[in-house]
């Protein structure tokens, strides 16, 4: 499958028809590799990676991807780049271009990817930034789909802070048909922008009761209230205890509903052991599911 975008930046880029596609690919390479007939797709083709941030998920699931897939990928902090001293990001996104076929960037500023995207002439993915996380969606759909069967028609419960990774996740709502209940502290919403885009295609509801969001909720997801750069303990207060998932919230769910969370978690924190530990948690499979929907954004954007 051939994108019509060169770059995955937010995941608005995407009509509902790639969105699904993706996924439907990601299943599918998941399942050929689980049966050993995996092929080298992307022979001879590289991926520079770009990390402003720490990463575990996603520069694991990259780079065994890109060598699953037959391919070579290259791992670049941003001071062991010339960026660190003073050279654009407009001459290094030339300059990448002319050696890989792929530039992945896990970084704070989406501003610089966003440059990133414009000058460079190969395709650019977002592995995270502080507005969006669409590597993450496509994996946290994949796993939904694998466990209801379906997309269209369910309800997802978003708990907590309205950051990237939710920004990203109403997008996804928005291309897959399934609706959002979206709980946080007044002052935590999601993007604006965001929402009156995605309103236009789905159901997105705001409240400040998580009890209310997940209420006929098929999924339950939360996310980490402090972040890389962001670890306020007069932040945290804000969000508990009322905005934890426990298991007294997650009853209020439907009771096939499974619980989500893109990781690293704070256990105890936005998240109960009990609840991460349990029976409706599948965090696993959503991480693993990580490796295989980006061998298909991979395959997609640059095999085409």
């Amino acid at each position: 499958m051939k994108l019509k975008t060169k770059n995955l930046l937010t995941l608005a880029e995407l009509s509902p028809k790639e969105f699904l596609g993706l996924i439907d690919n990601a299943i599918k390479l998941k399942n050929e590799l689980k049966k050993e007939v995996a092929k080298p797709i992307l022979k001879n083709k590289t991926l520079t990676m770009i990390f402003q941030k720490p990463s575990t998920r996603t520069r694991v699931s990259f780079e065994i991807g890109m060598y699953q897939l037959g391919g070579y990928s290259i791992n670049l902090s941003s001071n062991d780049m010339q960026l660190s001293r003073g050279e654009s990001i407009e001459d290094t996104a030339k300059t990448l271009s002319r050696y890989t076929d792929c530039i992945m960037a896990r970084v704070y500023d989406h501003k610089l990817l966003e440059k990133l995207s414009q000058h460079a002439s190969v395709p650019v993915i977002n592995g995270l930034s502080d507005s969006y996380h669409p590597c993450q969606i496509l994996a946290d759909f994949m796993t939904i789909k694998e466990k209801k069967g379906k997309l269209k028609g369910l309800k997802i419960a978003w708990i907590g802070d309205g950051n990237n990774v939710c920004n990203s996740m109403i997008y996804g709502a928005s291309l897959s048909g399934i609706s959002m209940s979206i709980a946080t502290p007044k002052g935590f919403e999601p993007d604006k922008n965001v929402l009156k885009e995605a309103k236009k295609s789905t159901k997105i509801e705001l409240t400040s009761d998580p009890f209310i969001a997940v209420k006929n909720a098929d999924v339950v997801v939360t996310d980490t209230y402090s972040s890389i750069h962001n670890n306020d303990p007069k932040r945290i207060k804000k969000f508990l205890p009322k905005f934890q998932v426990n298991s007294k919230l997650m009853k209020g769910a439907k009771k096939n509903a499974i619980f989500m969370h893109c990781l690293p978690a704070k256990r105890d924190q936005e998240v109960t052991s009990s609840v991460i530990d349990g029976p409706q948690s599948v965090i696993w499979d959503e991480a693993e599911n990580r490796l295989h929907s980006q061998k298909a954004l991979l395959v997609a954007l640059i095999h085409g």
